[in-house]
């Protein structure tokens, strides 16, 4: 679908990507990794027209539709979300302006018997067939269930997006481009503004309806569960393996074992042979075997070993000075603005030592308690900080705050003191920013550089609270993994707001939940955590039924009849929506098989020329969204069903 070819970009003399080749097939999903700065975000500019190669070409149909969210735009707030949002459909009204222009022209007109009136007739009739295709009947639920599913509610819907945060009108972007059904969609960090809920609808959106996509994500568990291609570039190469991140680390390693193994094979080899020629070389009766020696080590296909990117962070937190036993203790905690209530009755106690999670919706008041901690804004309750408490707080907006006029090494010295000032190189090469990188302006470095440079300035003086906002945002996986390692090892507290479950996963052994106007404690792990909230929905569920059922049935009816009863209803239940979720499978692969004869008949150069097989591919393709949607629908009753059988 998409050639790339001998793909080559220079900065400055320097080579980014080196006569890379690769393809991008139909219905691909691949996960585009390497550190930051290896040119993740030039490849997918390049891909999608925005950036040209310094050689190479990007070969793809001129009909591709391609869609591409890069990590940062500039955002329109002239509009309400819903307006915003049907930006996404402007062909839609487009094409119906011109139906009803040229109805209105057939209504003024008399002269029917006319050729041109005939042919008004029909290009009337062709325009309405396209518009019916294009989905313009049910393009407002369409847009309605991507907002929620993005964690929006309804009341949001008529509100001027220019009343959201820069996240918020992120989501909407994203809104947008699901909606308009690219055939490719480039993604740049597409879960840097979403909460856990929003980044679960947005994994089964890609897997199940999206065509072709290429994500750069460091959020593990997401591209774990999206993609089934894994495309590294790492030193201006690119390693490609058709299985997901997790599987590519393992198959990754064990290549450059093998690789290393076979080199060094060679490597005695070729030493033997050298030895034979050198100690024999002079002796005439050893003539013949040196001069087959010679021929024998001319003709070896010399094994390279991959060049190892060995760069690497060293982060370490400063011992923590000993705080009080409690840290934190809040009570009754309260934040309004205005009529808004942000949360309410929050009340909880954190130990020494803790390491917990701060999780939920964005707006649901996360960063509004932390600022509450931090003594930045107002508040009605009692919240208490410890004895020698010390906080060290990273917020969202840390590195945007950065001064970009200025070099790497003079952000660290304006903020260093005492002697850490003699050692700000040190720090710096330990964060990857040795050598000449520690004299390059901040405006020109890349989101996770930035990231890392503000988390330098958190380690300039210790502390035994850390409040980290969002910290792996923008930091790459190997750079996660340090940044994770060193909170475990810290011996101070911890809290961490993130949507990173991968993250979070044996970092943490206690969870807040921010929603409803309420803080919730849950003990145990992120994971833990997700698995309660699945129960506690259906428990929510079964609450709503029950009353009603119990209302009718006799007060001493027995427990053990009752649960019988049910699980025999249940099991009913869920072979008749196992029964439905087959059926629409099969439904799936018979559309699916039909688009891909229509599209094999659209490659040749009489079907490029026949309208009625691009108005059955619409109609097909129509088809199968409505099918998907159904399918949804389905899986997700019999998962609920089957949750709750067990």
């Amino acid at each position: 679908m998409i050639s790339i070819e001998g793909l080559t970009v220079e900065f400055g003399g320097n080579p980014l990507f080196d006569n890379i080749t690769y393809v991008i097939n139909k219905r691909d999903r691949i996960a585009l990794v390497g550190k930051n700065g290896a040119g993740k975000t030039t490849m997918l500019k390049i891909i999608a027209g925005l950036q040209a190669p310094s050689a190479g070409s990007v070969n793809r149909p001129r009909d591709l539709s391609i869609g591409y969210l890069p990590q940062q735009m500039q955002l329109s707030d002239t509009r309400t979300v819903m307006q915003e949002a049907e930006q996404a459909f402007a062909h839609v009204f487009e094409m119906q302006s011109r139906v009803d222009s040229m109805n209105e022209e057939l209504a003024s007109r008399t002269d029917y018997e006319s050729e041109e009136y005939q042919e008004l007739i029909e290009r009337v009739s062709v325009a309405t067939e396209q518009l019916a295709l294009m989905g313009s009947a049910n393009y407002q639920a369409e847009i309605e269930r991507t907002l929620i599913g993005l964690g929006f509610v309804r009341s949001d819907f008529d509100r001027p997006t220019a009343e959201f945060s820069g996240g918020w009108r992120m989501r909407i972007e994203l809104a947008k481009l699901l909606l308009q059904r690219h055939d490719v969609l480039l993604l740049d960090e597409p879960t840097n503004h979403l909460d856990i809920e929003s980044i679960q609808w947005l994994e089964n959106f890609l897997s199940t309806r999206a065509g072709a996509v290429m994500l750069v994500s460091h959020d593990r568990a997401f591209i774990d569960n999206v993609t089934t291609r894994t495309i590294e570039i790492s030193l201006g190469r690119i390693y490609d393996y058709q299985v997901n991140y997790s599987k590519y680390v393992v198959l990754r390693q064990e290549r450059l074992e093998q690789q290393q193994r076979a080199y060094e094979n060679q490597q005695k080899q070729i030493q033997d042979t050298e030895a034979f020629i050198e100690r024999f070389r002079y002796k005439a009766t050893k003539a013949v075997q040196v001069q087959s020696r010679i021929k024998q080590l001319e003709k070896i296909d010399r094994i390279e070993v991959d060049e190892i990117d060995n760069s690497h962070i060293s982060l370490r937190f400063p011992p923590a000075p000993r705080s009080g036993d409690y840290p934190i203790i809040a009570d009754e905690v309260r934040k309004c603005y205005g009529d808004h209530l942000v949360f309410d009755h929050a009340t909880f106690t954190l130990k020494r030592g803790e390491k917990v999670a701060f999780v939920g919706k964005n707006g649901e008041g996360k960063s509004t308690l932390v600022k509450c901690i931090m003594g930045e804004i107002p508040f009605d309750g009692t919240l208490k900080l410890g004895h020698n408490v010390k906080i060290g707080y990273f917020a969202q907006n840390q590195a945007s705050l950065l001064d970009g006029s200025i070099t790497v090494f003079d952000t660290i010295d304006r903020v260093a003191v005492g002697d850490i000032r003699t050692k700000i190189r040190d720090i710096l090469g330990a964060f990857m920013f040795g050598g000449e990188a520690s004299d390059k302006r901040v405006s020109v470095l890349s989101g996770g550089e930035k990231t890392r440079l503000a988390m330098i300035r958190l380690l300039l003086e210790p502390v035994n609270l850390l409040i980290l906002d969002e910290p792996t945002n923008h930091l790459d996986m190997r750079t996660k993994d340090v940044l994770k390692q060193a909170i475990a090892d810290f011996d101070g507290t911890v809290i961490i707001v993130s949507h990173d479950r991968e993250f979070l996963d044996g970092l943490v052994s206690k969870v807040y939940e921010f929603g409803g106007g309420r803080v919730r404690e849950h003990l145990g792990g992120i994971y833990d955590f997700l698995e309660k909230k699945k129960i506690d929905s259906l428990q929510q569920l079964e609450a709503k039924v029950k009353p009603a059922v119990e209302k009718s049935a006799p007060a001493e009816k027995s427990d053990a009849k009752i649960s019988y009863e049910e699980r025999k209803e249940l099991a009913r239940r869920i072979k008749k929506a196992e029964r439905l979720v087959a059926s629409i499978e099969e439904e799936i692969e018979g559309i699916e098989y039909a688009i891909d004869v229509v599209e094999k008949k659209m490659t040749t150069p009489e079907g490029a020329a026949d309208m009625q097989l691009y108005e059955e591919h619409g109609s097909l393709k129509k088809q199968l969204d409505e099918v998907m949607t159904r399918w949804e629908s389905a899986t997700e009753e019999l998962e609920e069903l089957k949750s709750n059988y067990a």
